[in-house]
Parts: C-alpha cells; sequence; structure tokens
C-alpha cells in the first residue's frame, strides 16, 4: 500500500519553489501530447486522450518490465520487482495488445525522464510504494501527462483493477482517502490545512516537475528531449504509407476491392499526399494494397482487418516471396529459414546440403535474424511476426549497440555462407528489415567472396 502519512509529512517541507509550482503547472500544458508533430504520429484516431481500459495499464506494465533499462546498482533510484502484475483474459485481444504494446514502447523510451518526474516531484522517496508496482507507475504517469494531467474517463462496464486503482490514487493524491484513518472528515481536512497539503498536491508536483524537465533541456515538450536518431527515426516511419497484404486464401482482390469500396474508399494508382479515404495497389506484389499512414485506426475496425482477410505487414515480407516465386519451377522445392513454421526441426546451420529431404530445393529464402530497423512500426512488426519485444529498446535508443550489429552480421554472413553450401539451389534470397548496409551489402559481399564456383552442380540464375 502506499504511505499517505509520509505524503502529509513530507509536506511540511513547504518552499517558495513549492509556491511557484503553479506557474509551473501552467508552462506544463506543453507536455508531450502538446507537440502537434508527434500528437499526430502517436494518436489513436480519437480527438483526444482519455486514458486506457486497466487491463491495458497491468499489459503495458508487464510489457515495459521485460525491456526496461536496468542501471548500475549505484544509479538506482527507483527499483522494479521480478514478479509480472496478474492479467486478465483480455490481454489476449489483439487490439488490447496493441495499446499495451505502444503504450510500454512510449514509456520506455521516456524512461529516464519519467523517472526523473517520479524524483523531482518528490513521490520517491517520500510514499512507501511496492517495488512490483513501480512499472506501473512508469507506464500510468506516461499516460497521465500525455492527458496533460487530465482525468481518466471509465466505461460504465468497466471492472477495476486494484493495483490500477491504487496507482491512479496517487498520482491523482486522492489515496490519502484510502488510509482509513478513522477519524472525522472534518478533522482530516484539517490535518491537511495544517501542514499545507493539498489534493492536488502530487498532480501538481508533477506538471512543475515535467515543466522544469523541459526548461533544463530547453525543450518545447519531453518529446524534443529525445535522442535526434529516434526523432528522425519517428518522423520517418509517420512519412511512410501503410502496407496490408492480402490473404488470398481466404478472399480474392476484386473482392477486397468491392468491399473496400462499400466502406467509402476509392481505388487510386497512388496514395501519397492524399488525405482521402484511398487505396493503391503495390506495383510490385499485385496482393498488397497500400494506404496513406493516418487510415490506421479506422481501417483496424473494419471487418476486412478483424477477420484476417487483410493484414498489415512490411512490404519486404511479401517482396521476398514474390522475388522467390518468381525463381520456382513446377516441381521445385523452397527451403525458408528462420519463420515460426518448423517443418525440419534442426537448425539451419546444422542441416546438410546432401540431407534427401532436400535434394529438390531449388530456391533458399534466408529471412535472418537482424536489427529490423528498417520496419516502419515496431509494434506491428512484433504483433504480426511474433518478433522478440526486445526489438523496442533498440528502437527506444535510434538503434542497436556496435556489439550487438556486430554479433547479428557475424550470424548473417555464416547463415548466407551455409545457403550458398546448398550446390542444388539455384537462387538464395537474402531479406533483412535493416537499414543498416553491415547487415546488407557489406554481408553479400563478404559472403559472395567466400563463393566456390567449382561446387556447383547448377549456377545461379
Amino acid at each position: 500500500m502506499l504511505d499517505s502519512a509520509s505524503e502529509v509529512e513530507f509536506s511540511e517541507e513547504k518552499t517558495t519553489e513549492e509556491i511557484s509550482q503553479l506557474s509551473y503547472l501552467q508552462l506544463s500544458s506543453l507536455a508531450l501530447s502538446g507537440d502537434t508533430a508527434y500528437s499526430e504520429k502517436t494518436s489513436t484516431g480519437f480527438p483526444e486522450k482519455t486514458g486506457y481500459p486497466d487491463s491495458v495499464y497491468i499489459m503495458a506494465a508487464n510489457i515495459f518490465q521485460g525491456i526496461r533499462f536496468e542501471k548500475s546498482p549505484e544509479k538506482v533510484l527507483i527499483k522494479y520487482g521480478n514478479e509480472p502484475l496478474p492479467s486478465s483474459t483480455e490481454s489476449e485481444d489483439e487490439s488490447f495488445q496493441r495499446l499495451s504494446y505502444e503504450l510500454a514502447f512510449s514509456a520506455l523510451k521516456f524512461q529516464d525522464i519519467l523517472e526523473t518526474i517520479l524524483i523531482d516531484s518528490y513521490i520517491f522517496p517520500s510514499t512507501i510504494i511496492p517495488d512490483h508496482l513501480n512499472s506501473l507507475i512508469i507506464v500510468m504517469l506516461y499516460d497521465f501527462q500525455d492527458r496533460k494531467f487530465q482525468a481518466r474517463l471509465l466505461s460504465d462496464n468497466e471492472e477495476s483493477i486494484a493495483e490500477v486503482l491504487e496507482v491512479e490514487n496517487l498520482l491523482n493524491s486522492l489515496n490519502c482517502k484510502i488510509q482509513l484513518w478513522k477519524i472525522d472528515s472534518l478533522v482530516f481536512n484539517a490535518v491537511l490545512t495544517k501542514n499545507g497539503f493539498s489534493v492536488s498536491s502530487f498532480k501538481t508536483k508533477l506538471a512543475a516537475a515535467l515543466a522544469r524537465c523541459r526548461i533544463k533541456h530547453d525543450a518545447l515538450s519531453i518529446y524534443h528531449i529525445l535522442p535526434e536518431t529516434v526523432r528522425n527515426q519517428e518522423l520517418r516511419a509517420s512519412t511512410l504509407p501503410l502496407y496490408a497484404w492480402i490473404n488470398t486464401c481466404k478472399i480474392s482482390p476484386e473482392e477486397v476491392y468491392h468491399s473496400l469500396k462499400k466502406k467509402g474508399y476509392n481505388k487510386v494508382k497512388s496514395v501519397l499526399h492524399i488525405d482521402n479515404k484511398v487505396f493503391a495497389v503495390d506495383q510490385h506484389c499485385y496482393d498488397v494494397l497500400i494506404f496513406p499512414s493516418h487510415l490506421k485506426s479506422d481501417l483496424l475496425n473494419i471487418d476486412l482487418f478483424k477477420d484476417y482477410k487483410l493484414v498489415f505487414q512490411d512490404k519486404s515480407r511479401s517482396l521476398a516471396v514474390h522475388s522467390v516465386k518468381a525463381l520456382l519451377n513446377m516441381d521445385d522445392d523452397i527451403l525458408m529459414v528462420n519463420t515460426d513454421i518448423a517443418i525440419l526441426h534442426e537448425t539451419f546451420i546444422n542441416l546438410e546440403s546432401k540431407d534427401h529431404r532436400l535434394q529438390k530445393v531449388k530456391v533458399i529464402l534466408l529471412l535472418p535474424r537482424c536489427s529490423g530497423l528498417g520496419v516502419s512500426n515496431p509494434v506491428e512488426f512484433i504483433l504480426n511476426e511474433h518478433e522478440d519485444t526486445g526489438l523496442l529498446k533498440d528502437f527506444s535508443q535510434g538503434g542497436p549497440s556496435e556489439d550487438k550489429l556486430h554479433v547479428l552480421a557475424q550470424q548473417q554472413y555464416e547463415q548466407l555462407t551455409h545457403a550458398m553450401k546448398f550446390t542444388r539451389a539455384q537462387a538464395v534470397v537474402y531479406c533483412t528489415y535493416s537499414v543498416y548496409p553491415e547487415e546488407n551489402e557489406a554481408v553479400v559481399k563478404k559472403a559472395l567472396e567466400f563463393q566456390d564456383h567449382g561446387t556447383k552442380v547448377q549456377s545461379y540464375r
């Protein structure tokens, strides 16, 4: 539980700085959500931020707990527990997962700043907070400031979760009521007045701490405190269109066009710089549609996406498949490496080119583990491709460390050179989601230098 006695005791230390917090609070209206560019990029399509269901906060806290940045022991001021918070069955819903990942990712990018705000506002160490709730406090604080410290709107049929209510009471400074001191309300009010404590104290302290943080960095909003590489990365992502794959096992392209037209979407040749409800067919992949990025929220609510007849997917995934298709003959086999479908239980490196199961393999599609920094939306990528949530950690820093990039490049080189040992293969398609030459051109160039042309049964096409 939270120790409100500590809060009242601490509030006796009222200073001139505390009196000036109202002016800081006015400045805090330029919080992260006040930054127009960033607000447009993270908008879910609703005119105002109203908060999330309790189950989203819980799931986001558990995701954040698994990917947060750990500091050296001597620098740790906020400790995080090791046990996840209990989650509900709603966490299995894809829309809840998407919201939870996006919230956790946002909190991760601003982890240092949010921790600074909590310490600067004296929530730490003036309250006794169980360590296992600190991840929840971080994600809820991010959302709280993103709503400009306004109250959350709850639906009538939503069931409250005790941990969320406890943290929300802390952030809103209403938790003083839940300690149940068993005293008359007038006496309670007198205690608060005597100690100079107001029910909006923590709310004001949080806003003031946020304002001081922005002033310290000479930043219009905390978004501008992010590293330039991260801001450039998000700016790039905001300019890219949405790509959706037509699941031709369930529906034909013509049926998709017809269904979209009934929903008010018009087919055009290009979606660039168009704000209306339009879509275009990709010039390289006939089963990939392109939509303007601002339509994502609307698209997620139509049946085509709910029924997985249309699936958001990075274009490179479809482009790799179409490249392979153009290389195959009627009876040829294809060997896909590093997919979620495990038909051969051995790792690729341990497969022998003479394996009798692989003698008809003519094309190898190699999708190696990579930095993934080329994808426009890491959350969608993780959900659709079942990728490791650790990818968000690299995205939040603008890229992987040099050591990690070197390890990935070495693994990619080993897999590519191993693919080239399959002497009957006529083509190797190498595909990454990386923007780094170290994982792309450099790997291919190095592998080609390794190639032994004398062992090939058939030359590459």
